[in-house]
């Protein structure tokens, strides 16, 4: 099963290549899986109907929160992967007739398709609740994608979204109630649930799995399109024909009707599930077969027909007895075959005649007779007339609630359900032949359609599927077969199966089940030959209720709600919104603990007696946050919001933890440059402060927000009652992760997945950085430089008029001019009033030394200070003052590897680190040590999680250079071509030469120094 799944998956991956190579035909490759699969499960039968009932494959994935890959081949099963991958792999094979080959987006279409039929196979053999779910989901998303195809069409877009919007609210709805379902019973196992049914059903938690079974049923009602949700079907027919045959007659509406099957054993009892199935069961087949007769688009008669048909289904496979179980898988597997048959009819007819109007068509049976011909078996089956599949089967649904509703069980519902059923099939009959009417007759004072003859290529999927319609019909055996272990798992112990079921047969004999057929024939050709009146019977019904307005009128007022909602509070003010933030951060936890009127917990002091400095810390980080504050300018307030996280730093050094000192200080000296080099573009002053009033309400809410933060930290820590589980790291570093440094063995070792994922978010904010500065590409290519030796020096600033500064110019036009290839390219590419000597020459000293101090901290983290994060942040801030020293071409000079390939490479080396140990049988991101012996180095101990941990190195090297390519290079390219952007006064601000407006260079690089 594992085996079809990935097949599936792996082939639809790369389908998009085949379409390049293939056109058209690469569908005849992508249907060869689901028929080699389809051949596969006829292999499988004699495992499946053996003693032992199923086959089952379990694969654990997370043991400690009870997932794993559980999958369970059996009857039900069995007989839905016959329909899933028999008609997918005909409908594939139809695909490459219906498109041309100059149609957009055909290996896209052709993987989504063949991604569905691998998700709908994963979601009917999944044997765990949550592992379904997600093959749930999966064929929600992907149907979005396929009823969307004609994505330039308004409506295909609307209908992709309305179908999306349903399908997965219902499953929202579903999850609570798996989730329910599987933390009462203590697994999530489907066969274990279903075996500890009768316990769930009558045990103190009954309530509550009545309540579950209902929010799973909703799931099952919006994917099935019941009413009220039946709107969502009708709708999907702006998707391309194939799409409707496979999804919306054989595969993903059919989802729903599995779910209730595979429920339905066990819950069937349940206090709501006989009310909600039969009742909006008989509502959705009353109102889709009504809304087929008013029809005059051959595929909405179709599509309403399947609404009807799908209440049907919903009703018989629900009622939770044994010969409703086999009837219900039956007539599911009839209206596969017939409904299937009759999609791919039409889109013949839309493709050889380009209408589907019946108001327009006409003489399409004398155009094509073989084509007539597999309609009308088809449309015989749905009508239910002998000997088809569709007969045999309706047959039986008549026997099973002639039974039921005669029956005490059924009370004075009983007769209600009988007519109800008669009213439907008599709508099924008359729709049935409306369609073919409509389709194929000659109509009076209506021209002949011209239609183009049809290939027996195009033709041959829907004929296959007639004749295997008239099989079944003709020899119920095989079929029957099928079914009677699933109609048996509803047989009470101690009784017969095949007696309690009864068996699928053309001929039953004189029944009332015969009775009902004969009476829904009679009032079927009444109502199609009074068509003329029935219409006009309808068009006097006012159309009152119409799910697709309500549908429409929720969601409009969903979006005024919203609109008056952003109004309010999306002003655009800074203040409030920190307002709204910081006041619910208070309010909710203060409240709490007003409520709790707990005492403090013992052992508290204000001040540390272990360190006396610890005061003077805290004093001056008061006194930064204050002066933050209190500061008119912004690179002032900048620089006092980095004294407070310099603080904090000093604050870790104290308690005794290096590694954070260490990462606290280097984040915030990389996080300084950042604000600096961004601040460049806004004004130095900062204006439009709020006062009067609000000054007083900003200052309330900062001094609540944070007493608060500090009782609720005391709390907190107050309130363990348990063991610390940091208590067993040191042990665990050094014993599980063969290191002494136990903040990087728990970042790169124990909780590696954690940091897997915080890098993967440094990646992405990286990406959005560049994204909002470069229009394309990451700039990684640097434009021409204006050389400063061809002349055009002063072209942004002028020359100073006195002699110190001549000189000095003097000087630097020499040294720029020089014909030594010098290390820093400023000289060339920089205009010598803003170079500064001193500050190249001190970067010619220290740069090399902390690129190796960043690979010694990358080294030796394992076992002392450092690590992968510190390593890559020195190693950041060494490029940081190559690119003030030399500007933006020094900084492309100095990293000829782009920011989106480090961050790519970072990101993969880390993800090795995590696969290889399961390629080798291990766990993922399992660490391993390696003893050798070098010469010059003696013995070596090389843990394997080091990989991870430079796989992080690299990912924050790549974020500093995103982060110095598009504060810096592309901001310094933008004031180069246009510089009456560059703002008047920016005292503090670094341009592209690394140096301050208006100061003196040898000043500035004094002062960085």
């Amino acid at each position: 099963m594992i085996t079809v799944l990935a097949v599936h998956f792996a082939v639809a991956a790369v389908a998009p290549f085949l379409f390049r190579r293939l056109g058209r035909n690469a569908f005849f490759a992508l249907a060869a899986v689901p028929a080699g699969s389809f051949v596969w499960l006829a292999f499988q039968h004699g495992a499946v109907y053996s003693a032992a009932g199923s086959t089952s494959v379990v694969l654990p994935w997370i043991p400690d929160l009870r997932l794993e890959l559980a999958f369970r081949m059996d009857a039900l099963a069995w007989v839905m992967s016959l329909l899933i991958l028999g008609v997918g792999a005909l409908v594939l094979v139809y695909c490459a007739r219906y498109f041309k080959d100059k149609d957009s987006y055909l290996g896209g279409f052709g993987a989504q398709l063949l991604a569905f039929a691998g998700a709908m196979f994963g979601l009917v053999t999944a044997d765990d609740l949550l592992l379904m779910f997600v093959f749930w989901e999966l064929t929600t998303v992907l149907s979005y994608l396929l009823i969307g195809y004609a994505r330039t069409r308004l409506s295909a877009r609307r209908s992709a979204l309305q179908a999306l919007v349903v399908t997965t609210a219902g499953g929202l709805a579903m999850l609570v109630g798996l989730i329910m379902l599987g933390a009462t019973a203590g697994t999530y196992r489907i066969s274990a649930l279903l075996a500890m049914a009768p316990e769930l059903v009558t045990g103190p938690a009954a309530d509550a799995v009545a309540a579950a079974v209902v929010l799973v049923l909703v799931g099952a009602i919006t994917k099935s399109a019941l009413v009220p949700f039946h709107f969502w079907l009708p709708g999907a027919m702006a998707a391309p024909t194939p799409v409707s045959a496979y999804l919306h007659a054989a595969a993903m509406v059919k989802a729903g009707i599995y779910l209730v099957a595979r429920l339905a054993p066990g819950f069937a009892e349940t206090a709501f599930w006989l009310p909600v199935v039969l009742g909006l069961g008989l509502a959705t087949m009353l109102v889709g077969g009504y809304r087929a007769l008013r029809q005059t688009d051959i595929k909405l008669i179709l599509a309403y027909g399947t609404v009807s048909q799908l209440g049907f289904l919903t009703m018989v496979v629900g009622l939770g007895k044994p010969d409703a179980a086999l009837a219900g898988l039956a007539l599911l597997l009839a209206h596969g075959l017939f409904k299937a048959t009759l999609f791919l009819v039409v889109g013949i007819i839309d493709h050889q005649a380009g209408t589907r109007d019946i108001r327009k068509l006409s003489g399409v049976y004398r155009s094509s007779r073989a084509l007539a011909i597999v309609a009308a078996v088809g449309a015989a089956s749905m009508a239910g007339i002998p000997p088809l599949a569709g007969f045999v089967a309706k047959e039986s649904v008549f026997e099973a609630f002639v039974h039921y509703g005669t029956g005490a069980a059924a009370g004075p519902w009983g007769p209600v359900l009988l007519i109800g059923l008669v009213v439907g099939s008599v709508l099924t009959f008359a729709y049935s032949a409306r369609f073919m009417w409509g389709a194929f007759a000659v109509k009076p004072g209506v021209e002949t359609t011209p239609f183009k003859a049809v290939k027996p290529a195009f033709l041959a999927a829907p004929a296959v599927l007639s004749l295997l319609t008239i099989l079944y019909g003709l020899w119920p055996a095989a079929a029957d077969a099928w079914i009677q272990p699933y109609a048996a798992l509803f047989v009470p112990d101690g009784e017969d199966p095949a007696a309690a079921a009864g068996h699928l047969a053309l001929w039953h004999g004189l029944t009332p089940a015969l009775g009902m057929t004969v009476v829904t024939f009679a009032l079927g050709l009444a109502m199609f030959y009074g068509r003329n009146a029935v219409a006009r019977a309808q068009g006097l019904v006012p159309g009152w209720v119409d799910g697709d307005r309500a549908y429409q009128l929720t969601i409009g007022a969903l979006d005024d709600a919203a609109v008056w909602v952003t109004g309010r509070t999306q002003r655009g003010s800074l203040f409030f919104y920190l307002a709204v933030i910081l006041s619910v951060a208070f309010v909710l936890p203060l409240t709490a603990l007003l409520l709790a009127n707990k005492p403090l917990p013992g052992g508290l002091y204000f001040i540390d007696p272990g360190s006396p400095l610890q005061p003077v810390v805290g004093a001056g980080i008061v006194i930064g946050a204050l002066a933050a504050v209190r500061a008119n300018k912004r690179f002032l307030a900048v620089l006092m919001v980095s004294v407070t996280g310099y603080g904090i730093a000093l604050m870790f050094a104290l308690q005794g933890a290096p590694d954070l000192a260490l990462t606290q200080m280097l984040v915030e000296t990389i996080i300084l440059v950042a604000f600096v080099l961004a601040m460049r573009s806004l004004p130095a002053e900062l204006r439009d402060r709020t006062g009067g009033k609000y000054r007083v309400v900003r200052v309330i809410i900062g001094a609540a927000f944070g007493v608060t933060m500090i009782f609720v930290a005391i709390y907190a820590l107050g309130a363990r009652v348990a063991t610390p589980v940091s208590l067993e790291f040191p042990r665990l570093a050094y014993e599980e992760g063969s290191g002494l440094n136990i903040v990087n063995v728990t970042l790169v070792d124990i909780r590696a997945w954690d940091t897997f994922g915080e890098i993967s978010v440094l990646a992405l904010a990286a990406t959005g950085v560049a994204s909002l500065i470069f229009v394309r590409g990451r700039g990684d290519r640097i434009g021409p430089s204006a050389s400063v030796a061809e002349g055009t020096v002063g072209r942004r600033a002028g020359v100073a008029g006195n002699t110190r500064d001549n000189a000095a110019l003097a000087m630097s036009r020499r040294f720029a001019a020089s014909a030594r290839d010098a290390w820093l390219v400023a000289g060339r590419t920089m205009a010598p009033e803003r170079r500064s000597i001193i500050f190249e020459v001190v970067t010619r000293l220290i740069f090399h030394s902390m690129i190796v101090f960043s690979l010694y901290l990358l080294l030796a983290g394992h076992n002392l200070p450092g690590g992968g994060f510190a390593g890559g942040l020195t190693a950041g801030l060494a490029l940081t003052i190559r690119y003030l020293a030399g500007g933006r071409f020094e900084l492309r000079e100095a990293t000829p590897v782009s920011a989106g390939a480090l961050l790519g490479i970072g990101l993969a080396t880390a993800a090795a680190s995590g696969i290889v140990p399961l390629l080798l049988g291990g766990q993922v991101f399992q660490s391993a040590v390696i003893e050798l012996w070098l010469p010059v180095f003696g013995d070596i101990k090389f843990v394997t999680s080091t990989i991870f941990d430079i796989g992080v190195y690299i990912v924050v090297v790549g974020l500093a250079l995103d982060v110095l390519r598009s504060l810096g290079a592309k901001i310094d390219e933008h004031f180069e071509e246009r510089p009456e952007d560059q703002p008047d006064e920016q005292p503090g601000a670094l341009f592209d030469d690394g140096q301050p407006n208006g100061v003196p260079a040898e000043t500035t690089a004094k002062g960085i120094t």
